[in-house]
């Protein structure tokens, strides 16, 4: 992705989180600016906080930073704001990355993995239709061969991104399909593949033998691939993130994570517990439908937007 804010992001992300940040900052902003600091104030930060789903441990530590910072009376709205957005950064800021598909080999490629419904083909598409209008050569392979619904979505997009698609009939080998396409790729000269999968929980052993396996294929022409195992995740479901985050963080090599959906929901804060719960950095995140919509993830940015501040 380019590291480059595309125009109006920063209001996008605002507004995206506007339900999260009122869920968050409107009642904690007046306990804080109203009267000197008590514990009755800590409390409800405290239980602001967890509603917003950012775990007990972050909520602890934000909670402790704001007795150290006894605020009085004289406290106005922004000050709160800012200390409120300075205490989640610092949960978050070692647990950024980037996601950077043309900075590393040729061709490079990336697994995306994570439950039906996480917002995973549309994040491909959005990323596809980045790279391609920043003049890259790219693949899409539709390795979710039991969902024609999404390999459609997927057709759909790489026609909108000027991309090549790659699929076969119902019920086909991923993993063949996987090896075969990333074969041509490196055949004909492609920057960038990425890879759909399926994501049907409901057989946890079955998908993860068949998601190692193609990872296992890919290998076999390329020991470093895959160079990317992105885990999509959607916000709307809490703190059940965190237990995708796990069942595929354990099984899969990710080695990045997308947070998608952040505008449908009040409870964006989850972004803190999955991504100190994960071995891998949050790497992009969404906050709407459209391309530009799907942005490098910034903890300061993000931070800033949950709590309200725009600047």
């Amino acid at each position: 992705m380019n590291d480059t804010p595309k125009k109006g992001w920063l209001s996008r992300l605002s507004e995206g989180l506007s339900r999260s940040s009122k869920q968050m900052t409107e009642q904690v902003v007046a306990a804080f600016v109203k009267e000197p600091l008590s514990e009755a104030a800590l409390d409800q930060l405290e239980e602001h906080l967890l509603e917003s789903d950012l775990g007990p441990a972050a909520t602890d530590r934000i909670v402790a930073r704001f007795r150290e910072l006894r605020f009085g009376t004289g406290a106005n709205e922004r000050e709160v704001k800012e200390a409120l957005a300075e205490a989640v950064a610092a949960e978050l800021v070692n647990h950024e990355a980037r996601y950077e598909p043309l900075s590393g080999p040729r061709p490079f490629v990336t697994l995306f993995v994570g439950v039906n419904g996480s917002g995973k083909t549309t994040t491909l598409g959005k990323i596809a239709a980045d790279l391609t209008g920043q003049g890259a050569k790219v693949m899409i392979v539709a390795c979710d061969t039991f969902r024609a619904a999404a390999r459609e979505q997927l057709k759909v997009w790489a026609e909108r991104a000027g991309a090549t698609f790659e699929s076969r009939r119902d019920g086909a080998d991923p993993a063949g399909l996987a090896f075969d396409a990333y074969t041509r790729a490196r055949a004909e000269g492609y920057d960038v593949v990425l890879i759909d999968t399926a994501g049907r929980l409901q057989n946890k052993s079955a998908l993860m033998d068949e998601l190692l396996k193609i990872v296992r294929v890919l290998k076999k022409i390329d020991p470093e691939a895959p160079h990317e195992t992105l885990l999509v995740l959607d916000a709307t479901v809490g703190r059940n993130a965190l237990a995708q985050e796990q069942i595929f963080g354990r099984t899969a090599y990710v080695s990045g994570l997308v947070m998608t959906k952040l505008d449908g929901t009040a409870r964006g804060g989850v972004l803190v517990p999955v991504a100190q719960a994960s071995d891998a950095p949050i790497k992009l995140i969404g906050v709407g439908e459209g391309i530009d919509d799907l942005q490098p993830f910034d903890a300061r940015a993000f931070s800033r937007s949950l709590v309200g501040l725009e600047d």
